[in-house]
């Protein structure tokens, strides 16, 4: 791997985008070694959490890698788009929790990287924003449909069309950041939230995430139906049993995953 860096710890798979020189802007090879990793992650039961940030102390990401696009033909950056648009969608679909932990710019991709996540917490006064319309092009890796399920459709609209910057603290305000933070407390906050996670059931926490995920596109019966279903896949494991033991014996439960 050359511009991403992947190490797992405590349960908790830790990547960072790495191309520090570029403001971590997404090339076509960078995408490619970001899937292979999501794709790992997807398929192994020992990561509970995954956090993600950026390289260096002034970017997460400032979005595709404009360099590069100026060389691309039409077909090539297509290819990137659809290859960006992917492994957005895969990180928003991992079965694990997502922290978003924004340390600097996070601007067009980079933005859309951020509400792909299931928690966004960010440093003080970074500016972020899709701002692909005034290079004249729309966000294309689900900027346009995540943005205003979070935030509304109004409000989308404004950042979208106008392509306006924001800080981190007005993106809290909106909805889209969880917590704002100072630089040195940024990955100390994203530890205390994944350990709360890992104190419950790893089966109920990616349950109630699918229920909840597959829930909000969908009607409130056909979200009730995915709940019960979730549910269901919760009764017959050892992490249950052991709850309503650890309980009754007034202590801490020792959750297998199982």
């Amino acid at each position: 791997m050359q511009t991403i860096l992947f190490t797992v710890e405590n349960n908790i798979g830790y990547i960072t985008l790495h191309r520090p020189e570029a403001l971590n802007a997404f090339n076509y090879p960078m995408l490619l070694e970001l899937e292979e990793v999501v794709d790992q992650i997807h398929l192994n039961h020992e990561i509970s959490v995954v956090i993600i940030t950026g390289s260096g102390d002034r970017a997460f990401s400032a979005g595709a890698d404009l360099k590069e696009r100026k060389a691309l033909t039409e077909h090539e950056v297509r290819r990137n788009v659809k290859a960006i648009r992917d492994v957005f969608d895969k990180i928003a679909n991992l079965p694990q929790p997502t922290i978003a932990a924004i340390n600097g710019y996070a601007f067009g991709g980079g933005f859309e990287l951020m509400i792909a996540c299931d928690f966004v917490i960010a440093v003080s006064d970074v500016k972020m924003g899709l701002t692909e319309t005034s290079w004249a092009i729309i966000p294309g890796a689900g900027g346009t449909q995540r943005l205003p399920r979070l935030i509304g459709e109004m409000r989308a609209k404004e950042l979208i069309l106008t392509g306006k910057r924001i800080t981190s603290e007005e993106a809290c305000e909106l909805g889209a950041v969880l917590q704002v933070v100072e630089k040195n407390s940024l990955m100390n906050t994203c530890h205390q939230l994944a350990n709360q996670l890992l104190r419950n059931g790893p089966i109920a926490v990616k349950q109630a995430k699918y229920a909840i995920t597959r829930g909000m596109n969908t009607d409130l019966n056909t979200g009730l139906e995915i709940e019960a279903k979730a549910y269901e896949l919760t009764i017959p494991t050892e992490d249950r049993l052991e709850a309503l033991r650890a309980f009754s014996e007034k202590r801490s439960p020792d959750f297998k995953g199982r």
